[in-house]
């Protein structure tokens, strides 16, 4: 059968893909590549041959003709869509039995996924796929977007039962992949608003800290105007953080890397997650 043997999670800030070079320290530079070099490594060591990227739109394929709750890609794969992304676009292998059994489940579980038939992803998809999964050939990718961005927010409880929908999906998939779980997004940075550039690492590592513990009560308990004030419209983005703690229920990890980057705007943080033994 099917089985979930691990998770990450990491930013998708556009600045990785080099269109900020220069502007930030080298040496957090280099930790942040290093953190996603480790990732990848740790994907070969798990023998993983697909990878769910949760993450989130920035109002660049949904909105406002159409905002989603939560929405899966059960097709054809490509991106980045932005042209202002210095990254060759390309075609993404995508995993469509997976990713249609994903979406059957939902159902069972009263989960209201909108799907995507065809897809060009954004950044925040493009992002982990450049520098974590796109080295390993062979390995397979299934978009999961949650709205973080634009009120009304997925609830922190609503990612999490999302999470535990995908993994009661992988496990009772007839065939033998082993699937690897990615939550992306912030820490915590404020878009075009007051307090832009601004980067609270005291917030951001009490949350690294919280998910390392898997501590899934006192998460579920922090508000979204707790998440808005402490780390910014951005820091929103931990929310897809909580849909790969629901798939990997009981989870403790490790922190890999965390970097208060100003000049990237965001405080970017990096942390494994470990199935319990």
């Amino acid at each position: 059968m099917a089985e979930i043997v691990g998770g990450f999670l990491m930013p998708h800030n556009p600045a990785l893909s080099g269109m900020l070079k220069g502007l930030a320290d080298q040496a957090q530079e280099d930790t942040v590549f290093k953190a996603f070099e480790h990732i990848a490594a740790r994907l070969v060591e798990l023998r993983a041959d697909t990878v769910i990227i949760i993450s989130d739109d920035h109002y660049t394929n949904f909105g406002p003709h159409c905002i989603p709750s939560c929405l899966i890609a059960v097709g054809d794969l490509d991106g980045p869509i932005e042209d202002w992304i210095p990254l060759e676009k390309g075609m993404i292998p995508n995993n469509e039995p997976l990713a249609r059994h994903i979406l059957a489940q939902g159902g069972i579980d009263r989960i209201d996924w909108s799907f995507a038939k065809a897809l060009t992803v954004e950044h925040a998809i493009a992002i982990p796929y450049e520098f974590a999964v796109k080295a390993n050939p062979g390995l397979k990718t299934i978009p999961v977007y949650l709205n973080c961005t634009q009120r009304p927010f997925v609830s922190n409880q609503r990612a999490y039962e999302i999470g535990e929908s995908i993994r009661r999906a992988v496990e009772s998939w007839p065939g033998n992949e082993r699937v690897v779980i990615f939550g992306t997004g912030g820490m915590s940075h404020w878009v075009g608003c007051p307090g832009m550039g601004h980067v609270n690492a005291a917030f951001d590592l009490r949350m690294l800290d919280l998910f390392v513990k898997g501590d899934v009560d006192a998460l579920l308990a922090i508000s979204d105007e707790e998440i808005l004030r402490e780390s910014g419209n951005g820091g929103m983005e931990i929310k897809n953080w909580y849909c790969a703690l629901g798939a990997l229920p009981q989870a403790k990890g490790e922190i890999i890397a965390y970097e208060a980057m100003e000049a990237w705007l965001t405080g970017m943080g990096f942390a494994e997650l470990k199935n319990a033994a």
